[in-house]
This record gives structure tokens, C-alpha cells and sequence, in this order.
């Protein structure tokens, strides 16, 4: 039996889905509110529907908007190729390539910001809807959204395709949302990939969100929701996570690549989890907490920060020194707590130069508690590479392998500044790492081994 509530975007009878999906998939909305009208049937009424994509590639021209809830777009994979990698290789080579595009069911942002336009104007995907209840339970799962290209943002770049602008966000929320699932998503080349405001229950799990300036923003403000399981990376402007005056977020087994301006950024937020991650970043201020965060866990996650190996990408960074901080802390009563943190890089990176790298930076609030992290601050000499010889895998895998012929780096382990008081620090440093007033703060060294 056929189900009316589940609709296929290449047999509906509206539009072309290969020309423009958004024009099919609105119709296909406009066509489940004629149907569902009554809000109480049999307690019942309005049991949204599934709208599916098949495997293909699908232009999108027009936003789709989407007002109803218990609304699921599935495709059949998500399609994620490196869209960095095939930018910055010579065109010549292209035809020697398996496949040169993203895949799976993808759909073809080609929409854009036109000068006064809002920034949701850019979105592929647009969700608001006034009155009561708050819009509830709308899905996105399995396909992959791609902004195609990057453009010339004025800056000088000689390769557009690296200035991670282009005016395009993947999945646009608007207004305050219930039990939201993004899952199994591919997400390429947007400025913004996915930009939700005042978040409830919501669940950002198992996506590969890479190459957009920004990855996730939970904007607004927000409660108990969880960005899990995920493979992220934004680009050096921009944000792989970003939460604002969000309580009760929980982040954890995400695996964030380099590049992104910060691994993790939080503003106003609180009484929130950052565990069991793994976060790799080329700049200092992989993670920041701003505007008063307190009662925060950051525990047992692995830190790692080293150079930009691959030639193409080694002219950018996030603006940032070395003394700004790999973890820059400003707000109350945080934990920070069993971390792993390594810092591998040559000192001719490191800025200002002759200056010893900040690991965990407190700058402001009290009743901090730091304890028990590993902190291994190491240096070699770099490798030249020539971008012609080593690909963006071979280097990248190459630097996170190398662990011979490693040196010491001088480094300070914890700086507690002036503005931050009744701190505990713990176990984190030696008595030469650790900078801070002894007399407003606890302190225990770390016991430094015998030679």
C-alpha cells in the first residue's frame, strides 16, 4: 500500500528536483498542510510526513521553508568529499581522479545574498513558524548540502576558493524549536553550515560538517541538547562549534579537525559538558569560553595543536598569539579536569617570537578548578615541503605520526591573570609552569621526576 505521508522528490508532480528541489519540496509541503489541516483527530491530525531524496545531484534555486512539524527530508548518503583538497589541486589533474565532486544525495546550493538581503535569504533550508507550540521534530538526515564554491571576499586571495565566503548556511533555524535531529549529514562549502536559534532537545549526532566557515552555531540561547559523534572543521574565520547562552549542552565524541578560527566557542554559556573529544588545531584559541561561562566540565578530552603542514593553507591563520591560550577560560567555576594536551611545534611558529606558548589561560571570573590534566609541550625542527610532492593526507597524516627526535618546549602550563581569584590548580604543572598569585589562588605542583 502506498503511504500518502511519504513523498519521493523525482515522482512528485511539481517542478523538476534536478533543476530546482527547493521548488519541489515546497510544493510538497504546501501539499501535506492542504491534507493535515485539523490539529485534533482522534488525537491525532497531523502526522507530518518523509520527504526522500534519492542518490543524485540536485540544483536548488529556490529556499525551501519549512512551517509544519514531524517533517523528516531523508536522502540515501551523505555524499562528503574534500571540496579544500580538489580546489587547491591543479586542474590538469582532475581527469585522473575517480570522482571530482561530491556524491551520494546531494543537493546544489545556488542560491546566494544579494546586497540588503537578510542573512537567512542565504539558507538552502529555512525553518520558522509562529504561535503555539513551538515547531517540533523536523529531521534532516543522510544527504549532503553543498555550497560549491567560495568566492572573493576583497581580501587579495589569489585562490577564492580558500576565503571561506560565499553568503550560503545548509540549514537555517529561525525560531525556537523542540526535539530538532540532524543526523548522518554531509555539509561542504557554506559560510554557515548550520545555524539553529533558541534550541530545545535537540540533537546535532553523526554528521560530517567540514569546509564551511562556520560548522554548527547554536545561537540565540538553548537547553539540554547534545552535538555528538560528529567529524567538523571549519575554515580559519570561523567557528566549528559555537553556543550562546545555552544551558545544559552536552558535547562529546566529536572528532574537530584544524583550521577552524576555534574547535569550541562559548558565550554565556552554562552548567554545560565538553567530554570525551578529540580536537586538532593549527592556531592558539581552540577553545574559548567568553561573557561570564560558568559551572562548565571540560574533561577528558585530547588536545592537540601543531603547524599547518599542507603548503596551500600554511599563509592563514586565526589572527591569534601564542600567549592568547590553547584554552582561553573567562567566567566561574568551571572544571577543567584529566585532559590530555599536547602542543607539537617548531619555535620559529611560535608569536611573539622567544616567548613561551600559554596552554590553559584563566583571565577573569573565580572558583575555577583545574586538575590532573597532562599537558606534553614538545618541538622539532619543521620539513620542507613542496606542495607538488605530498598531498593534503600525506602531510597532515604525516605530522600527527611524527614523534621521533622530539624535544622539550618551554611552555606555561596554567596563567591565572589578575582579574581571576579563588582558583584551585592541581596537578597540571610544575612549579616553573604555573603563573598566578599564590596568595588569592591553591596551589599543587606537579611533582617533576628525577633525572
Amino acid at each position: 500500500m502506498t503511504d500518502k505521508n511519504y513523498y519521493n522528490v523525482t515522482e512528485w508532480n511539481v517542478g523538476n528536483p534536478y533543476e530546482d528541489i527547493g521548488e519541489v519540496i515546497n510544493s510538497i509541503i504546501a501539499d501535506i498542510k492542504s491534507r493535515q489541516t485539523k490539529s485534533d483527530i482522534n488525537e491525532g491530525g497531523k502526522p507530518g510526513a518523509v520527504i526522500y531524496i534519492p542518490s543524485g545531484d540536485y540544483h536548488l534555486t529556490t529556499q525551501v521553508v519549512i512551517d509544519i512539524s514531524y517533517l523528516r527530508i531523508v536522502g540515501s548518503g551523505h555524499g562528503f568529499t574534500s571540496s579544500s583538497i580538489r580546489f587547491n589541486t591543479p586542474k590538469s589533474e582532475w581527469a585522473d581522479w575517480h570522482e571530482v565532486w561530491p556524491g551520494g544525495s546531494r543537493i546544489l546550493v545556488d542560491s546566494s545574498l544579494k546586497a540588503g538581503d537578510e542573512e537567512s535569504a542565504g539558507a538552502a533550508f529555512y525553518v520558522k513558524r509562529s504561535g503555539d507550540p513551538r515547531i517540533s521534530s523536523v529531521e534532516f538526515a543522510d544527504f549532503c548540502i553543498d555550497g560549491l564554491h567560495f568566492l572573493d571576499d576583497g581580501s587579495g586571495e589569489n585562490n577564492p576558493e580558500n576565503t571561506y565566503v560565499n553568503g550560503k548556511t545548509g540549514i537555517y533555524v529561525a525560531s525556537a524549536g523542540d526535539s530538532f535531529r540532524i543526523t548522518g549529514m554531509g555539509i561542504v562549502y557554506l559560510e554557515h553550515g548550520v545555524t539553529i536559534y533558541d534550541a530545545d532537545a535537540l540533537a546535532v549526532h553523526d554528521n560530517f560538517i567540514a569546509e564551511c566557515g562556520n560548522c554548527i552555531e547554536l545561537r540565540g540561547s538553548g537547553q539540554a541538547s547534545k552535538i555528538t559523534d560528529n567529524l567538523i572543521g571549519a575554515g580559519y574565520k570561523g567557528y566549528s562549534i559555537y553556543a550562546q547562552n545555552f544551558g545544559g549542552l552536552l558535547i562529546t565524541a566529536n572528532n574537530i579537525f584544524p583550521r577552524g578560527a576555534s574547535s569550541v566557542h562559548f558565550s554565556g554559556v552554562v552548567r554545560s559538558s565538553i567530554t570525551s573529544n578529540r580536537f586538532h588545531s593549527f592556531y592558539p584559541g581552540m577553545l574559548e569560553f567568553r561573557d561570564n561561562c560558568s559551572e562548565n566540565l571540560i574533561a577528558s578530552n585530547h588536545f592537540l595543536r601543531d603547524h599547518e603542514p599542507w603548503p596551500p593553507m600554511q599563509k592563514y591563520d586565526n589572527g591569534l598569539d601564542d600567549l592568547y591560550g590553547l584554552l582561553y577560560i573567562s567566567g566561574n567555576n568551571n572544571s577543567v579536569i584529566a585532559n590530555h594536551i599536547s602542543e607539537t611545534i617548531d619555535t620559529q611558529y611560535i608569536r611573539p617570537s622567544g616567548t613561551a606558548p600559554v596552554i590553559i589561560h584563566v583571565v577573569s571570573g573565580k572558583g575555577n578548578y583545574i586538575s590532573n590534566n597532562h599537558i606534553v609541550a614538545t618541538t622539532e625542527a619543521s620539513k620542507v615541503q613542496d606542495a607538488a610532492d605530498e598531498s593534503c593526507f600525506s602531510a597532515q597524516v604525516g605530522a600527527l605520526l611524527t614523534i621521533g627526535k622530539l624535544e622539550t618546549l618551554e611552555v606555561t602550563t596554567i596563567l591565572v591573570e589578575k582579574e581571576s581569584y579563588q582558583n584551585t590548580i592541581l596537578d597540571s604543572g610544575s612549579e616553573e609552569q604555573v603563573v598566578l598569585d599564590r596568595s588569592v589562588n591553591a596551589f599543587r605542583a606537579t611533582p617533576t621526576p628525577g633525572v
